[in-house]
């Protein structure tokens, strides 16, 4: 409760009474009509109030939530890491966006009935709703800078508050809500709303194009080619795909459709080859750096993706490896100091078997190689990333001694940190990078070698990592979400 005015009356929208329900359908439809009642009645308030003077009245929504209580010790299917709570207890979580979630939250809902045998309860929590959130896909409503209004916005509304978002329960710091319940979801109300509002800003498309499996790359070629394996794709009635969304929300659905990039592209652009049920292929262009890749996947990762993957290039430190190799992470040498704080570098990042095998079987598929042979054009081991792109121009003996004593096979700058936020957030991640450069043996990214390279494998690299994701989308989820993705006390939702 803001408390710069204590006796200011504060209005509220009606809500319904908390509600036990055992249809998870049901469940949805009131989460939604309690979240649309917020964001109207903020929305409508805020409409009527920001050319004008102060009100005399504080207004105030609250995000709707979803709460359970169990008494039982009653073991759940000891297969699933995800849809039950390991100890009796109350447990709640707080929900935007129902209508950008509905299948999600019919899922996990439909779970927990199942699996404990009680009903949710649906009512409008404690939580107030920052009016920045409640207008953002509002199209005619925007919230000006401080200063442009006749009176200081959170005096009479609820702004966003970075000290209630956060990634305590994803990190495990024993997060509880205020009123003792334990949470359900990995994340807050106020968290998902706060990356969906970053997403839309680094990949200037809307939160809805994005699909359940994400790649990542860092390199615009990657792009190119994933635009003409859409239009491709677009013209056979068969391929399931529907649409291709690019930055700026502009799409295509056929093959010959004029597609016209905005004038300035944002930082990550994005890229969204859409089929029914969010069961396409978003492409994320995340440019150099390990900074960028924990921006994008610390903000996709509210979206509650199937699985991640990157594939990007790499520089080989094997003399026996070749320009165009692949290289097929089964480990990771993190230097890249973004995610320190949050899981410590002694955490084990381990290889997730379904991911490991898909990627595997695609690059046979594409390649025609199997066995022993695909020996020759792939190697399996240790990535490093590293947050120094000039790294080779320091001192040799440390990085080359480091490198060595990991048996490290290629270095790049995004992977390790792109796994690394898949464990901490529970998103299956994998790694498949193509050598192109070897700067320990003299063979440095160059001009002319690099546009030769990039001609004759890109468009086979990408290809590899399409037929992966493909591959994952027909496994059922509880195959694909290993429980070394679970810690001791996890979230019931995935």
């Amino acid at each position: 409760m803001d408390a710069t005015e204590p006796n200011l009356p504060i209005e509220t929208p009606r809500a319904p009474a908390p509600e036990a329900f055992f249809d998870a359908g049901a469940a949805v439809e009131r989460l939604t009509e309690i979240y649309r009642a917020s964001i109207d009645f903020l929305s409508d308030r805020f409409s009527e109030t920001v050319t004008g003077p102060k009100p005399p009245t504080r207004y105030r929504a609250f995000y709707p939530e979803i709460r359970m209580t169990t008494t039982s010790y009653a073991a759940a299917d000891s297969r699933l890491s995800f849809g039950h709570v390991a100890v009796p207890g109350t447990y709640s979580t707080t929900v935007t966006r129902p209508d950008l979630f509905a299948n999600y939250l019919k899922q996990q809902i439909e779970l927990l009935i199942r699996n404990h045998g009680v009903p949710v309860v649906i009512g409008a929590s404690g939580t107030p709703m920052p009016v920045h959130f409640a207008v953002a896909n509002e199209a005619n409503v925007t919230v000006p800078h401080e200063g442009v209004m006749q009176f200081t916005l959170r005096d009479v509304f609820d702004v966003p508050d970075l000290a209630t978002t956060h990634d305590d329960i994803v990190n495990g710091y024993g997060f509880h809500y205020p009123d003792g319940s334990s949470p359900l979801a990995p994340f807050t109300a106020q968290r998902v709303d706060y990356s969906l509002a970053r997403l839309s800003h680094y990949t200037a498309t809307d939160a809805e194009h994005f699909q359940n499996h994400v790649l990542f790359t860092n390199y615009q070629f990657y792009v190119e080619e994933f635009e003409a394996y859409a239009r491709m794709v677009l013209g056979d009635p068969n391929s399931g795909y529907t649409e291709f969304v690019g930055p700026g929300n502009v799409s295509i659905t056929g093959p010959k459709d004029q597609m016209e990039a905005p004038a300035k592209l944002p930082q990550m652009p994005t890229y969204h080859l859409k089929r029914k049920g969010s069961g396409g292929i978003t492409l994320v262009n995340i440019g150099v750096g390990p900074s960028n890749a924990k921006t994008a996947t610390d903000h996709i990762a509210v979206l509650r993706p199937h699985a991640w993957l990157m594939v990007g290039h790499c520089a080989g430190l094997r003399n026996s490896q070749r320009l165009g190799d692949f290289v097929l992470a089964h480990a990771y040498l993190r230097e890249d100091n973004v995610l320190n704080d949050d899981l410590p570098v002694w955490v084990p990042i381990p290889p997730l078997a379904e991911i490991q095998i898909a990627l595997e079987d695609a690059v046979e598929a594409v390649t025609m190689l199997e066995g022993y042979e695909l020996k020759r054009i792939m190697r399996t081991g240790t990535v490093a990333t590293i947050d120094n792109r000039n790294w080779e121009l320091r001192d040799q003996s440390g990085p080359v001694q480091r490198l060595s004593q990991s048996r490290a096979i290629a270095l790049d700058m995004e992977s390790a940190t792109i796994a690394a936020n898949g464990f901490r957030f529970r998103v299956p991640y994998g790694t498949l990078l193509c050598v192109s450069d070897k700067p320990l043996h003299g063979e440095l990214k160059l001009p002319g070698m690099a546009s030769d390279f990039y001609k004759t494998q890109v468009a086979r690299h990408l290809l590899i990592g399409i037929q992966a994701m493909e591959t994952l989308r027909e496994m059922p989820l509880e195959r694909i979400h290993s429980r070394k993705l679970r810690s001791f006390e996890e979230t019931a939702f995935l």
